[in-house]
């Protein structure tokens, strides 16, 4: 049957987090420091709204980009937080920011077009520049200068080929974050080789270092950045499956016909939860948001004390909720050590090889998880780093 694959879709690899993820499932007593998943539950009246929702019959489609109340609500909370202004009317609900991204790649790339990523990087950006037919070019940042996009990088990497650039910060894999200062470091190489940034702002609210700064935020770059956010990390609303995506007018159209053909619309009832979860973050100043903020920001410090104690090198993560150690000290490469890690002492963490060759001597630990796992997860790894020793 391998004559009927695609050829893009045949040469793509199983994605590295879900690997370590499906294992753990069937691992007792294992600890799973892998998947990024928010282990607070979802407010109740978020939840209390869509059960209203439900009950009132709301379950057809909505119209194709979403709920106009929706929309509205996400352009305010655009402006208010982070200064940004893209209008209700070129605002696209989508099925979390997963679809988010894959519209824009398959709205953007064609073939021969290159699309910068910056790494480590979230798994799923250079898969989707592939299907779409473009090619992924990696970008290797380092710990050395805090994992951000330099200017000089940026300019290292350009090509006559490259048509965009990925902004992903606050990162996945490594917390860190681009202040609005690095950021505006960056504009004047995309506006001089006339580049379009796809903006992943999916932790904008998981910032710990003062407020989010937004690229499109910046001159005029509302007006060449497609910015994808969504509800899953800062409200805790992973499995409700609702993101969003802005865009100048041109990319809005062709990113809108192509959500219109494969998913139509965005399930009602999440919408709905999502009305619940602005409206009620505009009422109270997002206090909920704050305090997982909070509670993520004190057990990223004690997992990087932790493996700094270890002799593990680990970057203070400034956002997101992920700490990104090196592991080199132990010999083992990060698939190595994630694998030996699981099998001897049950705990599950990424290869930081998962997130492009530039993490390849680094696991992800995701710290969405509750302190009393966290604390246990910690004594296993420094028992298996302390055994590597002998």
């Amino acid at each position: 049957m391998r004559k009927f694959i695609n050829s893009r879709a045949a040469s793509l690899q199983p994605s590295g987090i879900r690997k370590f993820f499906d294992i753990v499932q069937k691992m007792e007593g294992a600890i799973s420091l892998g998947v990024g998943e928010p282990d607070f539950i979802t407010p109740w009246n978020v939840r209390d709204a869509a059960i209203r929702s439900l009950q009132r019959g709301y379950t057809q489609y909505t119209g194709n980009r979403g709920l106009p109340e929706l929309r509205e609500l996400i352009s305010r909370y655009l402006k208010e937080r982070f200064s940004v202004s893209y209008p209700p009317e070129r605002t696209i609900i989508t099925v979390g920011a997963s679809e988010a991204i894959d519209l824009a790649m398959r709205a953007v790339c064609e073939a021969g077009d290159e699309v910068l990523v910056p790494e480590p990087s979230y798994v799923s950006y250079a898969p989707t520049i592939t299907l779409a037919g473009g090619t992924p070019v990696p970008v290797k940042c380092t710990a050395d200068n805090d994992f951000i996009l330099t200017p000089e990088l940026l300019e290292a990497a350009i090509t006559p080929k490259t048509k965009a650039i990925i902004v992903a910060y606050p990162n996945n894999p490594t917390g860190a974050v681009m202040t609005r200062e690095q950021l505006e470091a960056i504009v004047p190489v995309i506006e001089k080789h006339d580049l379009l940034v796809i903006s992943d702002e999916i932790y904008a609210e998981l910032t710990y270092i003062g407020q989010h700064a937004s690229i499109a935020s910046i001159g005029n770059m509302a007006e060449r950045t497609v910015l994808i956010n969504g509800f899953s990390k800062a409200f805790a609303m992973t499995g409700w499956r609702v993101g969003f995506v802005c865009a100048p007018a041109e990319i809005d159209n062709a990113m809108f016909k192509i959500h219109q053909y494969t998913i139509l619309c965005a399930p009602q009832m999440s919408q709905r939860a999502a009305v619940c979860a602005l409206k009620d973050g505009f009422a109270d100043g997002f206090s909920t948001v704050e305090e997982m903020r909070s509670e993520y920001n004190r057990r990223g410090k004690m997992l990087v004390n932790a493996f700094n104690s270890l002799g593990l090198k680990c970057f203070q993560p400034k956002g997101a909720f992920y700490v990104f150690p090196s592991v080199e000290v132990t010999g083992l490469n990060g698939e190595d050590f994630a694998n030996r890690l699981l099998e001897q002492y049950k705990v599950a963490v990424v290869p930081g090889s998962a997130f492009g060759s530039a993490g390849d001597r680094h696991v992800r630990c995701s710290y969405a998880t509750s302190m009393q796992q966290l604390t246990t997860a910690i004594e296993r790894i420094t028992d298996f780093v302390e055994g590597l020793k002998k």
